[in-house]
């Protein structure tokens, strides 16, 4: 079963007061990609919350992870799901914010630096800086002089809110390509302009 299952860990920091913050969007794109699948998350043998389905009858096996820790202690969690999955890091695809990206541009990534993101640094470590696949979902820099720290914590702004559900989908539909076709065919789709 492995060799056609795949864990998509969507990252954030856990509890109401971060739901709707631009850190959490890794965790609401995990959200999108249980609704399609129709699964629930569910509390899980590993510090996660675990949805699993299928990406189409007979097709690949998706297992969603929330990691119920804070982003930066994100690495435990995903590494303890690849254990008890018995993956290997290539099937291992992570959602996460990125500050280096404009609002509303998804961009998918294997392997490389961290790029000052905690979460994914603390991922890279768990796995040994493991070549495993990043949904890249863009939240922008913050306005002005405003620290970034306190930027990712803060809720999307009432306009970003209205573009917010096509971003969910879009980053949605990239792991699905990443699945379906590969790392390459789904960045030639993704990264090609529009």
């Amino acid at each position: 079963m492995a060799e056609n299952t795949w864990l998509v860990v969507g990252l954030g920091n856990p509890g109401a007061q971060y739901a709707g913050n631009r850190h959490n969007v890794g965790q609401m794109v995990a959200d999108e990609l249980a609704g399609r699948l129709g699964a629930t998350f569910k509390t899980h043998k590993t510090p996660s919350r675990v949805a699993e389905g299928f990406l189409r009858p007979g097709g690949p096996k998706i297992v969603i992870a929330k990691p119920n820790g804070y982003m930066n202690t994100s690495g435990g969690p995903v590494s303890a799901l690849l254990k008890y999955y018995s993956l290997p890091v290539d099937r291992l695809i992570v959602v996460h914010d990125e500050l280096d990206i404009p609002f509303d541009t998804v961009r998918l990534k294997q392997g490389g630096g961290h790029g000052g993101h905690n979460g994914i640094r603390d991922v890279a470590k768990a796995t040994d800086n493991g070549a495993f696949t990043r949904v890249r979902v863009g939240i922008g820099r913050p306005p002005g002089r405003q620290d970034a720290a306190d930027f990712v914590l803060k809720d999307f702004s009432g306009t970003e809110r209205q573009a917010l559900p096509n971003l969910l989908s879009d980053a949605a539909d990239a792991v699905e390509a990443v699945v379906s076709d590969g790392i390459v065919a789904a960045q030639q789709r993704f990264h090609s302009p529009a």
